[in-house]
């Protein structure tokens, strides 16, 4: 009896060893957390967790041991715990709003360093040209000077007061009715480019009639664009009312434009004498491009230190809910974010309008493939510049602090981290309406000065047209810095959070509309094969 039963019991235990053995293997995983630390008194548990946060959570795996037989005797041996600490993350910080770091330094003092000189320029012909009118009022140089300032100077002068009234006026009415103005600047850009045109033509002088020619055929590519964006009006209508309501929450938000139309009247006025005193200089002809040249990249400049203050503004609110000091926008714009400010004026033109011409060389299929890959070409390498030099970055760049090409990348980035939203950027015709304001004030200075000129002095309404279209567009464009800085900041602002709540639907509607159409696109008809059609042409 005894034997049998300790055969049974060796039996069972066997056959429970080789149970245990065969069984899969398990792996529990256990969350510890690990905290010495004593539990507090109620009194001081919020000021104790302050001093001596708890430690973090640790995931461990254990493996069980291996098994051990129960007719050996043997007991299970504690688990030995093998620690493999997970670090959480944490939360990234909130970048900062106050940086004090000058921005693009080198463009900063290439831009410093010809403002000196085209100071000197200015002030040398200015002299120049009031001395040899003071000292010697019977030479030729004397009389021409004399001729161009009675004669000359006068209508131009015209033609930049009534520009600083347009550029006040455009602004003054985007505000106030933005959904009609979209319509109102896109035709009357065709119709009044027109009708100056025609005006120029009508003067019978072969320089005005080429630029009468010019204005016409503008006035044409005017409103064939005006046709082909006809879908997109409706959506820039409703962002640009969206855009402009936060202005009136900031006293004097259109103050820095305003500052820099009254120092870009100063400055063209003398400008202007300076030009008559270069008139008679050795190199007349490529020292009045040089000035023309410079008056560009000046007048871009203060168009874009006034974005940089109205984007500041209106950032700071839409991102972190601050009413920001003009004020210090503006001296932010003039100091710490100015040399940003000089970089993007001489880029993103050059960028923009490269890139349009390439859009425009691929909209033109033809058979000559090694032009159109050239075009395609062209295309790509204007997209990839673009990336690192746009218009959006000026947001960025006010908000931030950070440089031209670092804000151009981080605005670009934040659009293609939405799905659709680079394509609705891409396609916004903003840029376009404020460029078309600037040309229908330039048509209409056009229209002031070179009929004033025909009427004293025919011989000078060519040039009196050219350099009064000139100013009148830089004017406007300065006075439009607002309202663009305003769409700027509503497209950017609503990419890097769209969950806001001071951002209605407008976009995410149109983002909607657009996947809808990728998904209903347009299938083309399928064709027989070319094998086929000759059958069938056979028959």
């Amino acid at each position: 009896m005894g034997a049998a039963a300790a055969d049974n019991a060796a039996g069972d235990a066997e056959r429970g060893g080789r149970g245990r053995a065969s069984a899969p293997e398990e792996r529990e995983v256990k969350v510890v957390v690990v905290d010495e630390q004593e539990a507090p008194a109620p009194a001081t548990a919020r000021m104790l967790q302050t001093q001596r946060p708890p430690a973090p959570l640790q995931v461990t795996t254990q493996a069980p041991p291996p098994p051990m037989s129960v007719a050996s005797g043997g007991a299970d041996p504690p688990p030995v715990a093998t620690y493999q600490p997970v670090m959480l993350t944490p939360p990234q910080p909130l970048a900062s709003l106050n940086s004090r770091v000058y921005t693009n330094q080198i463009s900063l003092c290439l831009f410093l360093l010809h403002l000196a000189a085209a100071g000197f320029a200015v002030g040398f012909f200015v002299f120049h040209a009031v001395k040899d009118i003071v000292q010697h009022p019977r030479s030729r140089s004397a009389r021409v000077e004399s001729s161009l300032l009675r004669e000359w100077l006068p209508p131009v002068e015209g033609a930049v007061a009534l520009s600083i009234v347009l550029a006040f006026a455009w602004q003054k009415a985007v505000r106030a009715w933005p959904r009609a103005m979209v319509r109102v600047i896109l035709w009357s850009g065709f119709g009044v480019t027109l009708a100056v045109g025609a005006m120029l033509m009508c003067f019978s002088m072969p320089a005005t009639v080429g630029l009468g020619v010019a204005m016409v055929v503008f006035s044409i590519g005017t409103g064939l664009y005006a046709c082909w964006v006809t879908r997109r009006v409706g959506f820039t209508a409703r962002v640009f009312e969206c855009a402009v309501r936060p202005v009136d929450k900031f006293r004097g938000l259109n103050g820095p434009a305003y500052v820099m139309v009254a120092a870009g009247f100063v400055w063209i006025s003398v400008w202007c004498v300076a030009v008559i005193g270069a008139a008679n200089f050795r190199f007349a002809g490529l020292t009045i491009l040089a000035l023309v040249v410079s008056l560009a990249w000046t007048a871009e400049v203060m168009r874009n230190v006034a974005n940089l203050t109205a984007s500041r503004v209106i950032a700071l609110y839409y991102l972190r809910g601050m009413q920001s000091s003009v004020q210090f926008s503006f001296q932010r714009a003039l100091s710490y974010n100015l040399g940003s400010a000089c970089l993007g004026s001489l880029f993103v033109p050059t960028i923009e309008a490269l890139r349009i011409l390439a859009r425009g060389l691929n909209l033109l299929e033809g058979e000559d493939e090694f032009m159109f890959s050239c075009a395609h070409c062209c295309l790509n390498v204007m997209n990839a510049v673009f990336t690192y030099g746009n218009s959006w970055a000026f947001v960025h760049i006010a908000a931030y602090g950070r440089g031209f090409v670092q804000a151009s990348r981080s605005t670009w980035w934040q659009f293609e981290r939405q799905p659709g939203m680079a394509a609705l950027a891409d396609a916004d015709i903003t840029s376009s309406v404020c460029f078309l304001t600037g040309v229908t004030s330039g048509a209409l200075c056009v229209a002031l000065a070179g009929s004033w000129a025909y009427a004293t002095h025919k011989h000078y309404t060519a040039t009196v047209s050219l350099l009064s279209f000139y100013v009148g567009y830089l004017m406007t464009r300065i006075g439009m810095a607002l309202p663009q800085a305003c769409v700027g900041c509503y497209y950017v602002c609503f990419a890097e959070n769209p969950g806001s709540r001071l951002f209605d639907s407008t976009i995410p509607d149109r983002l909607r509309k657009m996947q809808d159409a990728e998904k209903d696109a347009f299938v083309p008809t399928p064709r027989f094969p070319a094998q086929q059609q000759h059958h069938v042409s056979a028959a």
